[in-house]
């Protein structure tokens, strides 16, 4: 990889540096601000939708990536369509996402129907160029070409369950984001690894990008991320996966997600991950069941300590995370060796 395409990557750091403070001190002054939930008696002070911002970020990263193997390398390599078909998913689920805020989730945004319409609808991108691979490993099975089957049903279903199951874990400071960098260069690795350096750049961008976003973020929170910013993460990482054909381990490495929404369907999808703030900061259990990661994580946490704060829980998911990716390098090492060979 030619060492001038990381000024892309810089690009996109540089960019949410200079704009994320910007955006803070306007949304505090035209009053565009949201309730910290898990803050006591949840006061209204934190700065909405900023993941616009790394959207914006991640998108100037991206195009300096293409102008700088347009004019200076000439060579794109035929991979330009394959990035504008990921940047136009992106978009599309970034304007849903900043819909949904604008109209506010406690007056139920947009309906569950129509949100999962415009999800549908985002994947067309990756539909008309039929990205990815035909070929689909099953157990007992062997490989099962699935030829248009793959555009027309899987990428769609791809997008949406990558989607909409990653705005579910959400609602603690640093949370989102913090899940998004951990994932998002664990699947920048993979790319590397197996050969497709371009796509692991691209997501770099947008880690680059999260990582300014996250020094905000972070307890006590500055500024929230929105839906706009957790559905434009959860269209990255499936576009990864379509694109650079690791669905297997992207699966693996969702699974966090899987058993979010497992839980929260024990709730009938209705039930909020916030838990009860205390005067002094900690948390309480919201439910007496658990329904979502961040109740089993403050659960787990009472065991061994008197107080649970935001921090603890969000870090404990972090933790998890990170194992959960360093054993899909173990259970596919396989896969990935025979490829880097």
């Amino acid at each position: 990889m030619n060492s001038i395409l990381f000024i892309s990557i810089l690009v996109s750091f540089i960019a949410a540096l200079l704009i994320m403070p910007r955006w803070i001190r306007k949304c505090n002054k035209i009053g565009l601000l949201w309730e910290d939930m898990n803050k006591y008696k949840h006061p209204k002070n934190v700065a909405a939708s900023g993941g616009i911002v790394v959207v914006m970020a991640f998108i100037l990263g991206v195009l300096s990536y293409v102008a700088i193997r347009t004019f200076i390398i000439n060579d794109l390599n035929g991979i330009s369509l394959q990035i504008f078909a990921l940047l136009s998913v992106v978009l599309i689920l970034a304007i849903v996402g900043l819909t949904d805020d604008l109209l506010g989730w406690k007056h139920g945004g947009l309906s569950a129907q129509f949100r999962i319409f415009l999800v549908l609808f985002a994947s067309i991108p990756l539909v008309v160029i039929n990205a990815g691979t035909k070929l689909i490993e099953i157990p007992f099975f062997g490989e099962i070409e699935l030829g248009l089957l793959y555009p027309l049903i899987i990428i769609p279903l791809g997008i949406t369950g990558a989607t909409t199951v990653y705005n579910f874990l959400a609602g603690f400071n640093g949370l989102e984001v913090g899940q998004g960098i951990i994932i998002i260069s664990f699947l920048s690795f993979i790319s590397y690894v197996m050969g497709s350096a371009w796509l692991s750049l691209v997501g770099l961008c947008m880690v680059a990008s999260l990582l300014v976003f996250y020094y905000y973020n972070k307890h006590p929170a500055k500024v929230f991320p929105g839906d706009v910013l957790t559905y434009s993460i959860g269209a990255v990482i499936a576009c990864m996966a379509i694109l650079g054909n690791f669905e297997r381990i992207a699966i693996f490495v969702f699974i966090p997600y899987i058993i979010e929404f497992i839980l929260k369907s024990r709730g009938n999808l209705k039930k909020q991950s916030f838990g009860i703030p205390n005067k002094d900061g900690s948390l309480e259990m919201p439910y007496d069941k658990i329904y979502g990661l961040t109740h089993l994580s403050i659960f787990i946490l009472q065991k061994f300590k008197k107080k649970v704060y935001e921090k603890d829980v969000t870090y404990l998911i972090f933790s998890f995370q990170i194992i959960i990716c360093l054993l899909a390098l173990v259970i596919f090492k396989e896969s990935l060796f025979n490829v880097v060979v």
